[in-house]
């Protein structure tokens, strides 16, 4: 047991799909996970461990932010020996070519939070494991789903991201869209020395005067869901 999470050894597999919120851990389980154990409620953070296509995966929510990924990412790679995982997300879209129910794949992330600035007296890139963002983006081609590679924008903000001053700066320099933990995940992975990447699905953008709906949500995030879990399967033994 660590200090968020109240599993056993054991109890988590080495692969695990990260969504924020911990109602979708729970979604995952339910619909797509043989047999799934809840292992965590600490702090309403459900997680759970089943089976999918005969491996074990387990999927947890990670709240929203940096602040928050981060620590349940270091806690479940330091106390629980996670190797794979897979961040299952929404994010807005900040390019007029890609609409809502896209998919985000994210090959790297930049961020204006200060989280990188403790750690480096420089600029560092955080990116994603190539294994997996090429194994999802050779999945995504063969089931035709309209998948981008690229640049996402890990904010710090949620509200007003549109309206704040340069936000159209990122997008001229190929940032394809902005979410809240990708940067936190890369970079506390390769610290570690394991695989991660960030999959989202576009729930709005800065084009549009229209976003989805939760119930419209829940439903484009089955290909996302179904790509990340039939991704994180070729990585678990």
């Amino acid at each position: 047991m660590s200090t968020h999470i109240g599993a056993g050894r054991g109890d988590i597999a080495q692969s695990i799909l990260l969504p924020g919120d911990p109602l979708r851990a729970k979604y995952v389980a339910e619909k797509f996970l043989e047999d799934p154990v809840c292992f965590n409620e600490v702090r309403g953070m459900y997680g759970y461990t089943g089976t999918y296509r005969g491996k074990r995966l387990s999927a947890m929510g990670t709240g929203m932010g940096i602040p928050s990924i981060s620590i349940y990412v270091n806690e479940l790679i330091q106390e629980y020996g996670c190797q794979n995982l897979i961040r299952v997300g929404t994010c807005g879209s900040l390019k007029k070519e890609i609409g809502l129910k896209d998919l985000i794949l994210a090959q790297g992330a930049c961020t204006d939070s200060a989280f990188l600035s403790y750690l480096f007296p420089g600029s560092y890139a955080p990116v994603a494991n190539f294994d997996l963002l090429r194994t999802a983006y050779d999945l995504a081609r063969e089931r035709e789903l309209k998948a981008y590679v690229g640049l996402v924008k890990s904010s710090d903000m949620f509200y007003g991201e549109y309206d704040q001053p340069g936000a159209e700066h990122w997008a001229d320099y190929g940032v394809l869209g902005v979410e809240m933990e990708a940067a936190a995940l890369y970079t506390i992975a390769a610290k570690y020395g394991v695989r991660a990447l960030a999959v989202c699905s576009v729930s709005d953008s800065g084009y549009l005067d229209t976003e989805l709906t939760s119930e419209e949500r829940e439903r484009a995030l089955d290909d996302m869901l179904l790509l990340a879990l039939d991704t994180a399967v070729q990585f678990t033994d």
